[in-house]
């Protein structure tokens, strides 16, 4: 997963040094950082062609014939979306880079194009009422509710098989039979599905004490998402980070519908007129490691939230991943219209 690391040169490394890493190297690029680790440029080995073409020597530092200006793309970004700028540029290598322009990764075409199989469980959160949804979800449950002429949590399951992930975990409660009668043991769908079977709501960690033993870390998602999120990458950060646990998180933007004064003290300096207000909000997908399950009480209800608070209060080590790709929580009746103009358009 860390490759990439091996391809990072400074500004003074001289142009043969970078040349013999471009050849050494099955990803074929160096990349340029500071000491920040943020990216300067890149080089290929069409840059070193380009380089002795125009007379410059090979000894000279490799600033001098790297590429300043490359495309680049935020980690968080699907697989649809690197495999699109990809083409558009005609490029078989793009540097991943934070808000901060930091190198936290790269992709190749030929990695996007061959699926890796990845080990690490996905626990689907499938026991909910719906209630939002009735009277739909009264004779059916939410996740078996058909967007585009598929049942939501089936959408949900082909996502991660298409990236490589076989092994599930489904958490049942509410109308369990009709979700195990659909999916069974997944060998249809070229799947491994087990299921914790919930005797009353242990909300969205509670039911993670029903798992078995884990190794590995896994990914936990509600079960009515669409989303086009590259759960690897969302996992490569977790590990990159040593994280306990990572929460994805959603741009949420409110705007004040009056005009906000500034003050200090009994002053008035000026009058904000409905500024608009943007903030983090959990946007109900994880990674945890096996060692956070110790942390969740057997036999009662427990959500993410107070899950991820316990880690904060004890000192253990939560991050957030930005997500900004298509995402949408299919949690009430206008959600559920809009997934189903979107899969239909």
């Amino acid at each position: 997963m860390n490759k990439w690391k091996t391809v990072l040169v400074t500004p003074e490394t001289p142009a043969l040094e970078a040349l013999r890493i471009i050849d050494s190297s099955r990803l074929q690029i160096a990349m340029v950082v500071d000491g920040e680790g943020r990216l300067l440029g890149t080089v290929t080995d069409g840059d070193v062609r380009r380089a002795l073409l125009a007379g410059k020597s090979l000894t000279s530092p490799v600033t001098d014939i790297m590429f300043r200006t490359p495309t680049t793309a935020p980690p968080e970004a699907d697989r649809e979306t690197l495999l699109g700028l990809m083409q558009a540029k005609v490029l078989r290598q793009l540097p991943l880079v934070d808000a901060e322009g930091r190198v936290v990764g790269l992709e190749s075409m030929m990695s996007l194009l061959a699926t890796r199989e990845l080990p690490n469980p996905v626990v689907l959160m499938a026991g909910g009422r719906g209630e939002r949804l009735r009277p739909l979800t009264d004779t059916c449950p939410k996740p078996l509710l058909k967007v585009g002429g598929k049942p939501i949590l089936e959408r949900i399951l082909e996502n991660f098989l298409s990236q490589g992930f076989r092994r599930f975990f489904i958490s049942v409660n509410y109308k369990a039979e009709m979700v195990e009668e659909h999916f069974g043991d997944g060998a249809r769908f070229g799947a491994s599905i087990s299921y914790l079977r919930e005797d009353k709501p242990l909300g969205t960690a509670g039911a993670l004490t029903l798992l078995p033993e884990l190794d590995l870390p896994f990914l936990v998602m509600n079960g009515d998402l669409l989303t086009k999120v590259n759960f690897a990458h969302l996992l490569d950060f977790h590990t990159e980070n040593d994280a306990a646990g990572t929460m994805c998180v959603r741009d949420y933007t409110t705007q004040i519908p009056f005009g906000v004064v500034r003050t200090e003290g009994n002053a008035l300096l000026r009058i904000d007129e409905k500024p608009s207000q943007t903030v983090f909000v959990n946007a109900g997908i994880y990674v945890l490691s096996p060692a956070v399950l110790r942390h969740i009480p057997h036999g009662e209800a427990y959500d993410m939230p107070r899950l991820f608070e316990t880690l904060v209060a004890r000192g253990e080590k939560a991050r957030v991943f930005p997500v900004r790709d298509a995402w949408l929580d299919i949690g009430r009746m206008d959600d559920y219209e809009r997934a189903q103009s979107d899969c239909s358009s």
